[in-house]
């Protein structure tokens, strides 16, 4: 593939951490998108293992809708000192979601990458990213009830426990947690 522009080949970094950057995705990430969306486990409470034709749709996706249409997406989390991708973190827009617009919060990272407070760390960045300069008034996380890591990770982002919701095709609700902006993050 043969780059189209600058941000093919040197993505804008969104947010810095203290040990991640998260930044835009381009179609060169494939490869580490497989280590999660190819991966079983990580995979377990989402929409089962993925194939490599999948993930570049998804990062398409990525780059000609959710970016220039929203202004936002999921970014690629890649920890400082390695300089490898570990997993995605951002915001997602739904339409509808129990008769409103909701933009989630979601969060998934390379199993290699569990239990090291990464997926906390990036998701804290993106939601006050979110509320102090995408102005967003409302953050969900639409979680498995069995997934107790993205539970607490959600929890520990200050959300609580909002609803269950039935999607299509699901044989169990997920549960929507959610949050409002606070004054103080403003």
């Amino acid at each position: 593939m043969i780059p189209n522009n600058l941000e093919d080949v040197h993505p804008m970094v969104v947010l810095e951490t203290k040990r991640l950057l998260l930044r835009h995705f381009n179609m060169f990430d494939s490869e580490f998108m497989c280590h999660v969306f190819c991966d079983a486990e990580v995979m377990k409470f989402g929409d089962g293992v993925q194939t490599k034709e999948w993930v570049q749709n998804w990062l398409v996706t990525c780059l000609e809708e959710y970016y220039p249409k929203w202004g936002f997406g999921p970014y690629a989390v890649v920890e400082r000192t390695s300089q490898e991708a570990i997993g995605y973190c951002g915001l997602f827009f739904f339409p509808e979601i129990n008769g409103q617009s909701e933009v989630e919060i979601g969060y998934r990272l390379a199993h290699a990458s569990w239990g090291c407070g990464y997926a906390t760390e990036a998701a804290l960045a993106v939601r006050d990213y979110a509320f102090n300069l995408l102005g967003q008034k409302r953050l969900i996380a639409l979680i498995d009830p069995q997934n107790t890591p993205s539970i607490r990770v959600a929890k520990k982002l200050g959300m609580v426990y909002d609803r269950e919701i039935m999607f299509e095709g699901y044989s169990h609700p997920d549960h929507v947690y959610a949050m409002e902006a606070k004054h103080e993050m403003l």
